[in-house]
């Protein structure tokens, strides 16, 4: 089997790819190295990889796959992690965006259809619920995008749902929520957290503290991911979640305990695009793909700050 993960370097990719090249599965990775944040960091994520002989690296744009990809190259799977990411950045680049969400999505997929690729697993998001107060959120709920992002994922598991009735090709949505852990981006709210706290930083909180997320371990939703692989079904949307939300100031709580330092908080109104509070429902996600988080977040925090502190 040969897997084309695209994000390749990202947090989820750069895991991904690594626990799947220990299965001794081929991967064929590409990444951009976009700016929005450190290459440095980026390539520091893939280092392990890069050794491994049953990985190979494309460096370019997901868009100009077909040139950068050898021609007698044949690949079972498109798992596609790579997006412009960030719900707040999303009002500030919108155009940006919504090209490289949903036009470089489109165009993935008919690289697919053309080459003969069956199997299409693409990473959405929790933030398509908008403000819903029907918690836990499962996958048949009415979607309001409230922002960009929300957008440009929910209009491409449109485009899937379309391509898997027209195409015959089989397009898997996985809605994460609130994935976190060792090589989660510096602008993520637990890595900031923690960063600020340690070096007597005064950290941001919006909302009060009173918002909740279900923060879940990077580990779950890489296994949640690979589970997916084996999946078949034309078309599904399928939560990986943690289905347990912790409120903002509990997180903050926990950390403070693993760091023996307190928080020094300057509060915020809750910004446009953000949501009160995110809960999945997992039932589909352990009925079809035996999805069973097993990280608590007290130890999932405690793994990110070893690997933070030894990373520094």
């Amino acid at each position: 089997m040969k897997i084309l993960i695209t994000g390749c370097c990202g947090f989820i990719g750069s895991s991904l790819t690594e626990k799947l090249l220990s299965k001794e599965i081929k991967i064929i990775g590409i990444d951009n190295f976009d700016s929005y944040y450190s290459k440095k960091l980026k390539l520091r994520n893939i280092k392990n990889s890069l050794e491994n002989k049953n990985f190979q690296f494309l460096e370019g744009n997901v868009e100009n796959l077909s040139k950068l990809l050898d021609k007698k190259t044949s690949v079972d799977i498109v798992i596609h992690l790579a997006a412009s990411p960030g719900v707040r950045n999303s009002f500030e680049n919108t155009s940006h965006c919504l090209y490289n969400n949903i036009n470089v999505t489109d165009r993935l997929i008919n690289f697919c259809i053309n080459n003969n690729i069956k199997k299409f697993i693409f990473a959405s998001s929790s933030s398509v619920y908008g403000v819903n107060k029907n918690l836990p959120w499962n996958e048949k709920e009415d979607l309001i995008a409230i922002s960009p992002y929300a957008f440009t994922k929910l209009s491409c598991e449109s485009l899937g749902r379309m391509y898997s009735k027209i195409n015959n090709i089989n397009f898997i949505a996985l809605r994460f929520f609130t994935v976190y852990g060792p090589r989660q981006r510096p602008d993520l709210a637990i890595f900031k957290f923690f960063d600020n706290i340690v070096n007597d930083k005064r950290i941001i909180v919006y909302g009060k503290g009173e918002t909740f997320r279900d923060y879940t371990y990077i580990d779950d939703i890489v296994n949640g991911i690979i589970n997916t692989i084996s999946l078949n079904s034309n078309y599904e949307i399928i939560n990986l979640g943690n289905n347990q939300p912790t409120k903002l100031l509990d997180l903050i709580g926990m950390i403070e305990n693993i760091t023996g330092k307190k928080a020094k908080i300057k509060f915020k109104p809750l910004p446009k695009g953000d949501v009160p509070a995110t809960y999945a429902n997992i039932d589909k996600a352990r009925e079809l793909i035996d999805f069973s988080p097993k990280i608590k977040l007290e130890i999932g925090l405690q793994k990110f700050y070893d690997w933070y502190i030894s990373n520094r």
